[in-house]
């Protein structure tokens, strides 16, 4: 079974959903609620539209880079494609800020990647062991931090390219 917060919780926001939201957008909601790569006939199920029309507005999204197909699987199975999420966010960072406040934003959380980076004497947040306590209050504090860590990296790949997009206008140009 697909990990899934469905956008609907009752049946009658469900049906307020599916009233205030055509085809396309109720697929879109869905692909974009998935987690894991889910079959394009459970997508239609709970996008409440047929599998036809479902596969066709999912190609549509895989087209446009914001979902991803698996054609070798039966049936077919999409997922949210996260380098599109990513540059979402990073585009709302740039609208939001200035170069100058991405800037600082980059420092700041670098500042705290080398604090992670000293306190776990590693680069690299997967290569910590957080079992090798005896104590579950110390095994879960090294769990949070790495969490934590693995949250600044992606914040500062988050605020690179959002200022890359400030400062080219919006267009990223290629490294």
């Amino acid at each position: 079974m697909t990990e899934f917060d469905p956008v609907p919780t009752s049946d009658d926001t469900q049906r307020q959903w599916q009233t205030g939201t055509d085809t396309f957008g109720r697929v879109y909601d869905v692909v974009l609620g998935v987690t894991s790569p889910t079959a394009y006939t459970e997508i239609a199920e709970l996008a409440d539209c047929s599998p036809n029309a479902a596969k066709k507005h999912l190609d549509r999204l895989v087209e446009m880079g914001i979902a991803r197909a698996d054609r070798d699987s039966r049936p077919v199975t999409y997922e949210r494609n996260e380098g599109y999420l990513e540059w979402q966010d990073a585009s709302r960072i740039a609208t939001e800020l200035s170069i100058e406040e991405i800037i600082d934003r980059v420092e700041a959380l670098e500042s705290q990647r080398t604090e992670y980076e000293a306190q776990f004497e590693t680069r690299d947040p997967t290569a910590v062991n957080v079992f090798d306590h005896d104590s579950h209050e110390t095994i879960h504090e090294r769990m949070t931090a790495v969490s934590e860590w693995q949250g600044v990296i992606r914040d500062i790949r988050l605020y690179e390219l959002a200022r890359q997009l400030s400062q080219n206008d919006g267009h990223l140009i290629p490294a």
